[in-house]
């Protein structure tokens, strides 16, 4: 059922001018986790775009300690992956809605067509290759005709999905475009990936790359303080919108697991192993809360070489998702393993009478 409940511009406005609440309960424990656990969504990004993705997927979730996934639907595997996945209905599926179409010689165009949203197509009929792109050209209006678009084919192939995030965090870099993205979470009872609590590692996820570039200039020096970047100083009251709205909300979120690699020459196993004690210094450093830890696992083989050079650092991925230390690891600290869509499950209980 769809509910008649828009964001307004006094929202925005709220957003825009958001405080530093004083920290209560951690979503986790208002959805009914135990007080002070650790709960995380492991979350596979980029199931749809090729093969490879679609089997490093279904490795992930199948035989690792990925709990969840999202489907970018205008990309040419997304159908062949929704088919397969029918035959695991526990499997959680959600959509990783698409407005840039990155690669340079490998691309996808929206699904809603040229002339309901011609500002999303750029020269050669594709998405735009960088966020940047994206808001200098496309309106507000053109991105929501969009999403629904995205979200009527997912609906039109039998799957209900569990969740909505968003592909190079596009809908998070204008004001009105996250407008548009939490009112189709809205209208179609989806929950929005959205972290709205503590984000002591979406703070991590987004300096690291702004710390990256001032050592590459000569510019940093070790406790050279960062600004906080801006989503973060807003994130928490618009989180509580967004759980009034009747939708979960996250307390942190990582993001950046594809930018790691050590420093020396490494093999396929040396990478995986250093990826295990990436991800198990983020689950030490993460606060008590619900996190989403964001991963990009493919099957490896020498064709996804021919349109990314992302191919090393996702079999990276996988193999940390099917480490058995990894697993051990999460066991042995008590720490909670959930899906979108028994978020979703407990915070309908909360609203029921």
């Amino acid at each position: 059922m769809k509910k008649s409940i828009f964001l307004s511009l006094s929202l925005i406005v709220f957003f825009w001018a958001s405080s530093n609440p004083a920290r209560g309960q951690t979503y986790a424990e208002k959805l009914g986790y135990p007080k002070g656990k650790k709960v995380v969504i492991f979350h596979v990004d980029d199931a749809g775009m090729s093969y490879e993705s679609n089997q490093g997927t279904m490795q992930s979730l199948d035989f690792g300690i990925a709990t969840s996934c999202s489907i970018m639907m205008p990309c040419p595997w997304a159908a062949n992956f929704i088919h397969q996945a029918k035959a695991h209905p526990e499997w959680d599926l959600g959509l990783h809605l698409v407005l840039t179409s990155e690669w340079k010689t490998y691309r996808w165009e929206p699904l809603a067509g040229k002339q309901l949203v011609p500002g999303l197509h750029d020269p050669d009929g594709a998405f735009w290759h960088t966020v940047e792109q994206v808001v200098q050209h496309a309106s507000p209006e053109e991105v929501y005709i969009e999403l629904k678009a995205q979200i009527e084919r997912a609906l039109g192939l039998g799957l209900k999905p569990t969740h909505l995030d968003s592909h190079m965090g596009t809908l998070f870099a204008h004001d009105k475009f996250l407008e548009k993205y939490i009112q189709v979470g809205v209208e179609y009872d989806i929950p929005v990936m959205f972290p709205g609590g503590n984000n002591v590692l979406l703070e991590e996820s987004m300096t690291a790359p702004i710390i990256k570039k001032l050592k590459a200039e000569g510019k940093y020096h070790d406790g050279m303080p960062i600004p906080k970047p801006e989503i973060l100083l807003k994130s928490q009251a618009l989180g509580k919108q967004i759980w009034e709205m009747g939708l979960p909300v996250l307390d942190d979120l990582h993001t950046i697991s594809g930018d790691w690699k050590p420093d020396h020459a490494h093999s396929h196993e040396e990478l995986g192993q250093y990826k295990v004690d990436q991800f198990k210094r983020i689950l030490e450093k993460m606060e008590p809360g619900l996190a989403m830890i964001i991963i990009h696992s493919i099957e490896y083989s020498d064709f996804f070489k021919r349109f990314s050079g992302s191919g090393d650092s996702r079999y990276g991925d996988l193999l940390a998702m099917t480490d058995p230390e990894l697993k051990s690891y999460i066991e042995k600290e008590g720490i909670i393993l959930t899906t979108w869509r028994e978020v979703m499950e407990r915070r309908k209980r909360l609203i029921q009478p």
